[in-house]
């Protein structure tokens, strides 16, 4: 199956527009990835497939059915036949009806488990991509992809498999009963066939090029209003409403317009089969309605033929259509392999060494780090050694990578050269889950989810009981915002959390690492948001609450590095030490 759908996508390719960069994916290994999610499911296909052929044949069942009423009920004035197929009509639609009802389930649910597995593996290697990458990305790009192309993944992989097999069985059935009736009128459907194939072919470019422009489209959408939705106080305060305003009507129109010539082409591909099938329905009824009026055939067979070459016709165009489909899959393919695509920077070891529960020391060893995508320098040849529970104070220019330094200590990147030792432990092979619950990070722009005051203290500890949750926000001296609270400490913060203080914020991500326990805390400009009289009174907190554990803090502000062990200057790729 994969092997035959890459010789059609890579013929196709070859024949348009092979310099498109999107088909420079593997298709057979984009193909693999795919069916990898598909063939775990061949219960529930097998079940729905069985579903279909039974009701293939219930559908091919009630033409044949129709003849019967008209030529051996009604023209032969046969009253007694007419009440018998009359009620065998009505079981056989009752019958599919139910089948009908049941084989939607059954395929919704494994649509539903096949659209979830693909969204989710997505999901899973995005989680493991570095900072960089969400830096360079517009996050409605990769909202479209992971939601709209994923979708249409699955409708290709799981709808277009059920329906070729529908199509097929019908397109047999109809055939086999059109030559039981005539073999000379079911000649029409061997002209009309090539004729079909010719012209969908030929439809096909256009229809990838304008389904590939439609998706950029509403990538652009998406990204507007991710970037615009959150920043909507800003954009109030300076009075740029109208501004934004037509920008989205731009990119509305802009959308609008593409989608209107997908459907112009999509509707041409699709027309002109269908006329054809109406001229050749017109000629069955002039060829086959002289022979019925010279009395060389019965009218109910005339009107049984017409309905066959309507149901062999029907599923040559899915079939046709299909092709036009597997080429907007591929679009969709080729943009979420290309998210797949993206290296993950840091390695797993199969079997990870575990830190020591104490301790908190940190070395780096001739340690060298250039962003690549970026060609910035940010460490070369470093060497430095921080003692556990020492608070360290590290200063630097704006741009000099301190931000990323600690990136490195909780190993979104790798160093270059050299290594970084917690504890005399090379955190390559330390676990991830277990280096990053030791070294717990407060930055400046603190992260709040939408759900209560708990969830989001405990998120970081999703192990923590309710009474260490509650514990931890008082240490963290949140006691007076929990008694303002409605709910107290159940009640629900909203998005993003945006009626809190950025004390409080602040507050919060310090009741987190808490509960954490980390054996490293780092500070990362984690006080530029609040009044140095704020800021204060966190620092305090922190130095008391970890005290024996080592603090790292980073910071513009003097005050904010007051009483550190150890003063660094991150300069020209160099840690150095400053005296005080």
């Amino acid at each position: 199956m994969v092997r035959w759908l890459t010789r059609i996508i890579d013929n196709s390719n070859r024949a348009g527009d092979s310099e498109n960069p999107a088909f420079q994916h593997n298709h057979e290994a984009s193909l693999r990835w795919l069916f990898s999610f598909i063939t775990p499911q061949k219960k529930a296909i097998f079940v729905v497939l069985g579903l279909s052929l039974l009701a293939s044949i219930m559908v091919l069942l009630q033409p044949w059915l129709t003849k019967m009423l008209i030529d051996d009920g009604l023209l032969a004035k046969d009253y007694a036949m007419l009440l018998q197929i009359a009620g065998v009509m009505v079981v056989v639609g009752i019958f599919n009806t139910v089948l009908s009802g049941f084989n939607r389930y059954c395929h919704t649910r494994l649509s539903g488990r096949v659209l979830f597995s693909l969204r989710e593996d997505l999901y899973q290697h995005l989680q493991k991509l570095s900072p960089s990458f969400y830096s360079q990305r517009r996050i409605g790009d990769l909202m479209s992809r992971i939601d709209g192309d994923v979708a249409q993944i699955q409708r290709f992989a799981v709808d277009a498999l059920f329906a070729s097999v529908s199509s097929i069985l019908g397109l047999v059935g109809a055939t086999v009963l059109m030559l039981t009736l005539s073999w000379e009128l079911s000649l029409i459907v061997v002209v009309l066939i090539p004729l079909e194939v010719l012209w969908l072919r030929w439809m096909r470019r256009k229809v990838e090029r304008h389904t590939r422009a439609l998706r950029e489209r509403s990538a652009d959408l998406s990204s507007f209003l991710v970037e615009t939705l959150p920043a909507m106080k800003f954009i109030q305060s300076v009075g740029r409403e109208a501004k934004e305003s037509r920008r989205l009507q731009g990119l509305g129109d802009s959308y609008l317009n593409q989608l209107l010539k997908l459907q112009i082409v999509e509707f041409f591909t699709q027309a002109i089969p269908g006329t054809l099938t109406s001229i050749s329905r017109a000629g069955v009824f002039i060829l086959g309605g002289y022979w019925v009026i010279e009395g060389q055939w019965q009218l109910g067979a005339l009107i049984a033929f017409s309905t066959y070459l309507g149901m062999a016709i029907g599923p040559v165009q899915s079939l046709l259509g299909l092709y036009v489909s597997l080429q907007r899959m591929v679009v969709s393919l080729d943009r979420v392999m290309e998210l797949r695509a993206e290296p993950v920077n840091v390695d797993t070891q199969l079997s990870p060494i575990e830190l020591p529960e104490k301790g908190g020391r940190l070395q780096l060893d001739n340690v060298s780090f250039t962003h690549q995508k970026r060609d910035q320098k940010i460490l070369s040849q470093t060497s430095v050694t921080i003692d556990a529970g020492q608070k360290v104070a590290i200063m630097g220019p704006s741009g000099a990578g301190k931000s990323t330094l600690i990136d490195l200590l909780q190993r979104h990147y790798d160093p270059d050269e050299g290594r970084i030792l917690c504890d005399g432990v090379d955190l390559r092979e330390c676990s991830l889950g277990d280096l990053r619950r030791r070294i717990a990070v407060v930055s400046q722009e603190i992260v709040l989810f939408r759900g209560s005051l708990t969830e989001n203290i405990r998120y970081a500890w999703p192990a923590a009981s309710d009474e260490q949750v509650t514990a931890a926000a008082i240490q963290a001296q949140l006691g007076e915002l929990i008694a303002q609270l409605p709910q107290g400490m159940d009640t629900q913060l909203g998005e993003r959390g945006q009626q809190l203080s950025g004390g409080q914020k602040q507050r919060i991500a310090i009741a987190r690492a808490l509960l954490q326990q980390p054996k490293i805390l780092v500070m990362d400009e984690a006080t530029s948001a609040v009044d140095e009289a704020t800021e204060r009174e966190i620092i305090a907190s922190v130095d008391r609450l970890f005290q024996e554990r080592t603090r790292i803090l980073i910071s513009h502000r003097a005050s904010t590095l007051e009483n550190a062990d150890l003063y660094l200057s991150l300069e020209q790729g160099q840690l150095i030490r400053v005296e005080r």
